[in-house]
């Protein structure tokens, strides 16, 4: 009974503070207002260690939407988790894991913001690892050395920004000049390890192996855009300079390269986490434009769908016997229409359907990107990378939605799960309205867009032309002969994600495994020990045995410093 009523009390608490942050989000950017409260823990060499909580409307409002998905996820898992023996054990982690991100969003100062960054590591490695099998085991431990490097990088980034006497980015990030690269570096590459860009990736798709409440929760929408909030923060640092430049071709490269992937995987969660990976290229593709607060307004409307998409795809799973390939599936349109429906709600508006939450961001990043100075390749990775969504999320609905039902196991596949199915009507409702509430709210003056009627129609034109070859490629190679078999290298290099998993997992980790025991051995076990804690005990203890002989109160020793003393007399007045 306690575990039922602590998860009602916490899935009420959060859908209430939902409520009073975006609440005073509207507050806050209606009135232009800032509330910061700092209490300085300690002083450094003129350099004050500040904790630091910032109150506007940035912070208040994704707040408000991570307490939102929140709630629902834990209303979702009541039914999901439901069999689990440590459904404690996961409430109180994704409890953890709010608490964390509450810490990041809500911190201006780069070392308090290290409270919400490691905690967001080390709760999402104990989620992923929450299952306890090798597979979840391995996937933990790529996600918690992937993160790592960023959590250096966010170290270092402290030391160097020690010599301006104090760390609150709001203050000194607008005043740092070309002086500042390796700093900016250090920032882009923490922000690219948690936001899986090239050639972080692995970890994202890896991480699939936790359940699916966590996946709707950490790893679709709220953990892997801690790096996006930090960059997004950090934009006015950033505006001009070379390392923006590269931020670009990074993470347009990781949006076509996710999107080329999706194309070639089987595993319904990985699909999904392909694509989030692909609109986190999105996300940080125009901020590195110097747009942050598009990039911010499509990170929120993100969340509302891909959570969603998320949670279908766990009902959905759940339902057919706990398969995950799509090859399995088929014709659930006609056995669960309420939970098909949710799902093709949440891909129409990852594909930026109209009048959808995507389709209000999605469209407006394209177009602002074809109005922008970008390059050429930047532009046609743009191109492919929207004609590549549509085109895996029409392969996903042949497969799984429609067309022939292939399913061989005895489950019943239905929408009787009430908690399942309403958990989702919130997100759903945020799925269709969210888009152009947040316009509203986010850009409330009308944008300029100047382009031709090409240009301005051919976001729309490279959707449809994805959606129909997307659809009629699939259809085609399950009457006709597969012709992935006469391209196998490449589709094992595009389905293989570029082959960077194995390179993360294999001669990589193994190189520094190894050169970590050697030092592990020469350092921790050797030398450190033997100058250090091991070698000053040995020591200090013989040091001190021979001040306790002098005090024993032995004669013999007495006669014999008595004796030393009369010769050193003797020598000495000689």
């Amino acid at each position: 009974m306690w575990k039922f009523f602590m998860h009602e009390v916490s899935m009420v608490s959060l859908g209430l503070g939902s409520i009073c942050c975006v609440s005073g989000a509207i507050l806050k950017l209606k009135s232009g207002s800032m509330d910061v409260i700092e209490w300085e823990l300690m002083s450094l060499n003129s350099s004050s260690v500040i904790f630091t909580l910032v109150f506007d409307w940035i912070s208040l409002l994704f707040l408000g939407f991570v307490f939102l998905i929140s709630s629902s996820v834990l209303f979702y898992s009541g039914s999901y988790m439901m069999g689990d023996k440590s459904f404690n054990r996961f409430m109180y982690l994704v409890l953890a894991f709010v608490a964390s991100m509450g810490f990041m969003v809500m911190s201006p100062n780069l070392i308090s913001i290290l409270l919400g960054w490691d905690g967001l590591g080390l709760v999402s490695y104990a989620l992923v690892i929450y299952y306890q099998n090798e597979k979840s085991a391995n996937a933990g431990m790529l996600t918690v050395l992937s993160n790592r490097i960023g959590d250096v990088a966010i170290l270092m980034s402290i030391g160097l920004m020690s010599s301006l006497g104090g760390w609150n980015f709001f203050i000194y990030g607008t005043f740092m000049g070309s002086e500042w690269s390796l700093f900016k570096c250090f920032l882009v590459l923490a922000a690219m390890t948690k936001s899986a860009q090239i050639p972080f990736s692995a970890w994202l798709p890896a991480a699939m192996a936790a359940p699916t409440p966590v996946s709707a929760l950490v790893h679709s929408s709220t953990l892997v855009t801690a790096g996006v909030y930090l960059m997004i923060r950090f934009s006015s640092a950033l505006e001009g300079t070379k390392v923006q430049s590269g931020l670009l071709i990074i993470s347009c490269l990781t949006m076509f390269m996710a999107g080329l992937g999706a194309n070639f995987e089987y595993d319904l969660k990985k699909i999904i986490a392909l694509s989030t990976l692909s609109q986190l290229g999105v996300m940080l593709s125009i901020l590195a434009l110097g747009f942050p607060n598009l990039a911010f307004f499509h990170l929120l409307s993100h969340a509302l769908f891909k959570a969603l998409l998320f949670m279908c795809a766990g009902v959905v799973i759940h339902s057919v016997g706990d398969y995950q390939d799509i090859r399995f599936m088929g014709s659930l349109v006609s056995f669960m229409p309420l939970s098909v429906s949710y799902m093709t709600v949440a891909n129409l508006a990852l594909c930026g359907f109209p009048f959808l939450a995507g389709f209000y961001s999605k469209d407006l990043i394209l177009e602002v990107a074809f109005m922008s100075w970008i390059n050429f390749i930047a532009l046609v990775l743009f191109i492919l990378a929207t004609g590549l969504t549509v085109m895996y999320t029409a392969r996903l609905i042949y497969y799984s939605l429609s067309g022939d039902y292939n399913l061989n196991s005895l489950s019943v596949v239905s929408d009787e799960d009430e908690i399942m199915v309403n958990s989702m009507s919130m997100l759903g409702l945020g799925a269709i309205l969210g888009g152009a509430f947040l316009s509203w709210l986010v850009f409330p003056e009308p944008s300029m867009i100047c382009l031709s009627s090409f240009m301005k129609s051919l976001v729309m034109i490279i959707s449809i032309l994805g959606c129909l070859v997307g659809y009629l490629f699939n259809m085609s190679s399950s009457i006709y002969k597969l012709i992935s078999l006469k391209n196998y290298s490449f589709v094992v290099m595009a389905g293989s994600m570029w082959f960077m998993p194995f390179l993360s997992s294999l001669k990589t980790s193994e190189v520094s495994l190894v050169s970590g025991g050697i030092l592990q051995k020469m350092g921790d076990k050797g030398w450190y020990e033997h100058f250090g804690g091991q070698g000053g005990y040995y020591f200090f203890s013989s040091l001190f045995m021979v001040l306790n002989s002098f005090q024993m109160n032995s004669v013999k020793v007495f006669m014999k410093v008595f004796l030393v003393s009369v010769i050193l007399i003797m020598f000495m007045t000689s």
